[in-house]
Formats: C-alpha cells, sequence, structure tokens
C-alpha cells in the first residue's frame, strides 16, 4: 500500500492526530504527513503511505494557499484565535477596531506582498537549541529568533473587495486569501496587516485550499477515508506516489534499468528527456507503464542519474 491521500484536516485535531487516525482506518503503519497545520486550522493535508513515505523531502518545500479570518480590535500571545488577548506596547497600534478605506486595506496588503521578512511566532513547532519553541513559550521563556525570508506570491481582499464583519466584542474580520512559500507564518501575516492599519489583530481561522498541486476539492475527511476502507474502495481515492511529482521531469526506463535502478546503480541517461535539462536536480525514474521506481540525481558532467530514493523493490524470482 504506496501512495498519497489528500485529507481534509478537522478542526481541533494536530496532523500528528490525522496521521494516527489515517494508520488505524487503513491498517497500515508507516504513514507520514507533508506541511504541519495548526490544530484549530483545516484544510489539505497531504498523507504519505508505505514507501511514498520516502518522498516527503521532495514536497516539503511545496508552494501553499490559504483562506484566513483575520480578527481586528487584539493580539493574542499565540498570533492566533487559541491564544490570550495580550494589550499592545506599540504606540502606533491601538486596539480599538473600525473599518478602513479601501485604499489603506491595498496599502497594507501591498506592504506584505513579495519577498519578506518574518520573525518564527513563539507559539511555533520551529526548533531552537535543540527545543521546540512552543515548549519553551509554555514555560514562560521568550528567546531571540532570526528571521527567516519568505515569499508572498500573492495577498488579496477574499472577493476582491474589503466585507467587514463587526462582532458582538467589538472586533472586525476580514477574509484574505493568500498564496505563499513553504514555511510562511499566516498568523504573523495577519499580526502584520493589522499592524499596518494601526491596530491589535489576530487569525480567527485559517483553511488551507491547496498544498503544492493538490487541493481541497481532491480532498477527503477522516470519515469518507473509513467509508473507502469499508466499501473496499481505498484504491480509487489512494493516489499514486508518482502523482505527487508532476513537477519533476521523467526518464523511462527499460526492464532492465529498472532492475539496475532498484540495485542502487547509476544509469547512463535513456534517450527519452522528457523535461530533463542540466539544471535538473532531481528526476523520475518510471518504468515503461509509468510506475515510478526512483527519485534520482542528476550529473550532467558525466550524463548519469543516480538513484536517490527508491520506492520499488526488485521482485525475487
Amino acid at each position: 500500500m504506496d501512495g498519497i491521500l489528500i485529507i481534509d484536516k478537522p478542526a481541533g485535531m494536530t496532523s500528528h492526530d490525522v496521521v494516527a487516525h489515517v494508520r488505524r482506518i487503513i491498517g497500515e503503519r508507516r504513514v507520514g504527513h507533508t506541511g504541519t497545520l495548526d490544530p484549530f486550522a483545516t484544510g489539505v493535508l497531504v498523507i504519505l503511505v508505505g514507501r511514498a513515505t520516502r518522498l516527503a523531502q521532495f514536497l516539503s518545500g511545496a508552494e501553499k494557499e490559504y483562506d484566513a479570518l483575520v480578527r481586528l480590535g487584539f493580539a493574542t500571545d499565540t498570533g492566533d484565535i487559541t491564544g490570550t488577548r495580550i494589550q499592545s506596547t506599540s504606540e502606533n497600534v491601538t486596539n480599538q477596531p473600525r473599518t478602513w478605506p479601501d485604499e489603506d486595506v491595498e496599502s497594507a496588503l501591498q506592504s506584505l506582498r513579495g519577498e519578506i521578512e518574518q520573525v518564527p511566532p513563539m507559539y511555533s513547532a520551529k526548533k531552537q537549541g535543540g527545543k521546540k519553541l512552543y515548549e519553551l513559550a509554555r514555560r514562560g521563556h521568550e528567546v531571540e529568533r532570526k528571521a527567516v525570508r519568505v515569499t508572498i506570491h500573492s495577498l488579496e481582499v477574499d472577493g476582491g473587495t474589503p466585507k467587514w464583519k463587526e462582532n458582538d466584542d467589538g472586533t472586525t474580520d476580514i477574509r484574505l486569501s493568500v498564496t505563499c512559500s513553504a514555511g510562511t507564518y499566516v498568523r504573523t501575516l495577519a499580526e502584520d496587516f493589522g499592524r499596518q492599519l494601526g491596530v491589535g489583530a489576530h487569525l480567527a481561522e485559517l483553511r488551507r485550499t491547496k498544498a503544492g498541486d493538490f487541493s481541497i476539492e481532491k480532498a477527503l475527511s477522516l470519515e469518507q477515508l473509513e467509508q473507502s476502507v469499508i466499501q473496499k474502495a481505498l484504491t480509487n481515492v489512494l493516489l499514486t506516489p508518482d502523482s505527487a511529482l508532476q513537477q519533476l521531469p521523467f526518464v523511462s526506463l527499460s526492464e532492465d534499468d529498472v532492475r539496475r535502478t532498484q540495485q542502487g546503480m547509476a544509469l547512463k541517461l535513456p534517450s527519452g528527456l522528457n523535461g530533463v535539462t542540466a539544471t535538473a536536480d532531481n528526476i523520475r525514474m518510471r518504468d515503461e507503464a509509468g510506475k515510478l521506481i526512483a527519485v534520482g540525481s542528476y550529473d550532467p558532467e558525466n550524463l548519469l542519474i543516480h538513484p536517490r530514493v527508491v520506492l520499488s523493490v526488485e521482485q525475487r524470482r
């Protein structure tokens, strides 16, 4: 059982919880995920099953898309709705929500587009000194964090025009659509967006709608996954390992080349290039039926492909 499952993660579960549920449902021990989602967040979680778990290194850097509900009015210590309300200490930021002219909103969004630097929040799984930051935060420790560069490819008001929602507690909500590089903290984006408008802000809802080539339309709930197992239709929803790496060029292997690849032997580049260039780092190595045998690294100087991650085991006769 080797392949990819796209799960619509429900709110209130950690990504690790989802992996544990999938293990139980499908009866497979080797299950992993790429691209952690916070417990309060929902949406696309890419689950790797069986030998496909070896592909995590090629998927962790995939671009992500999100729908985010930003709540303007106050900040929290976690940057999201799960945290404790805090008072802003900045002279330029208040806790008085209101609505803003469209041009002010656009100016705030524009300042956050493109390549920017983000300081990882204390309540994050990023490690520092061997400890996860959220573990330190829960003990009341705050440490200096190094800013990281991320890319915000798109940051827009959902629907194009701000539709303000005023809440009973005096806060104001606005929905944003985000397309960003891996490693982006949307919580931090929400806080910075509020800061640009001069008001405390936090992330009230977050839904990942796409991770790499996998969109929410293809995602299954855990209940739907369970039903597919009961109906013995798991193969209908289990995507092939090859489908996870469509962005990589590929070569087609002969039967003899398949056996050599399964033994970890380097191959001369076959005649069918299929998008392979001198700058290609990783290459899908597929058999004549299109099954992914391995992912190889390309040596352009010697025109060799070295199997890097082998997924297919040689059948013993």
